[in-house]
């Protein structure tokens, strides 16, 4: 059953135009409407995606389907999204919900921590997971993170954001490219000795079984694919393929000009 949508708050940054709510379940969601002016599969690809990672054992949100109700959008005229120059209501019915990494009553959400303030990262060896996640779904955009700390923390956490992307956004197709789905700054990826360092998500990537992957994409709700069965189908079936195609595109990567591991080791 879905979550239920109970307050806005406010909106987001991000061309999504996503809208933090408050639900009944109590959490706070960064919720994305299928009027969103990047794409209505952006909704299917972030459930998708993000679970994807989270099964592979990735710091990532909590993903909920979000019930917006027709009340709280004519109520609310903060609920709205920019169209073609013109202002819109968001719609109504089921979105996409991806939980607030921390409360905003119980902590701070930063999108960027300058390079000295990496170290502060207790989770830093997850960009390498992550990497591997994106390759995998071909990521169109660029890794996005958010560093997040409860009050009275010294310590950030990572927590992995925005795979709306993922699949090659609204186009669900594979145009692999060593430099989409990376991280803007190298420094994530200085610890990289070799394969060993991408364990254990890029085995958990490869291990994952076919029927996980299509229980994942059977829970995406068909309004945010049309109902294109055949085409949720086919990602499904190409996920399941490009399990052992990550190495190759991380190696593929690792030889850009980016040269994004100067310690790697083995050959």
């Amino acid at each position: 059953m879905p979550v239920v949508a109970v307050q806005h708050v406010r909106k987001m940054r991000g061309g999504a135009q996503s809208h933090l709510m408050r639900c009944s379940d109590g959490n706070f969601y960064v919720v994305k409407f299928r009027n969103n002016p990047q794409h209505l599969r952006v909704l299917a690809n972030e459930l998708l995606a993000t679970r994807l990672a989270e099964y592979a054992g990735l710091p990532v949100p909590l993903t909920e389907v979000v019930e917006v109700g027709d009340w709280l959008v004519t109520h609310t005229p903060e609920l709205n999204i920019e169209l073609g120059g013109h202002t819109v209501p968001c719609l109504a019915g089921l979105q996409f919900g991806s939980r607030y990494v921390v409360s905003p009553l119980e902590g701070q959400v930063l999108d960027y921590l300058p390079e000295p303030m990496l170290d502060q990262v207790r989770n830093r060896e997850t960009f390498l997971g992550m990497l591997a996640v994106d390759k995998w779904t071909c990521n169109a955009n660029g890794r996005q993170a958010a560093f997040w700390r409860k009050m009275r923390e010294r310590k950030y956490t990572v927590s992995f954001i925005d795979q709306g992307y993922c699949f090659n956004a609204g186009e669900w197709t594979f145009p692999d490219h060593p430099l989409r789905g990376v991280y803007a700054r190298n420094e994530v990826y200085a610890g990289v000795r070799g394969w060993h360092s991408f364990e254990p998500w890029l085995t958990n990537i490869e291990n994952m079984s076919a029927g996980m992957i299509w229980d994942v994409a059977s829970e995406v709700p068909p309004e945010w694919y049309s109902g294109e069965w055949d085409a949720l189908e086919k990602l499904a079936s190409t996920l399941i393929l490009r399990r052992g195609l990550v190495r190759e595109l991380i190696s593929a990567f690792r030889a850009s000009p980016r040269r994004p591991f100067p310690a790697w080791l083995e050959q």
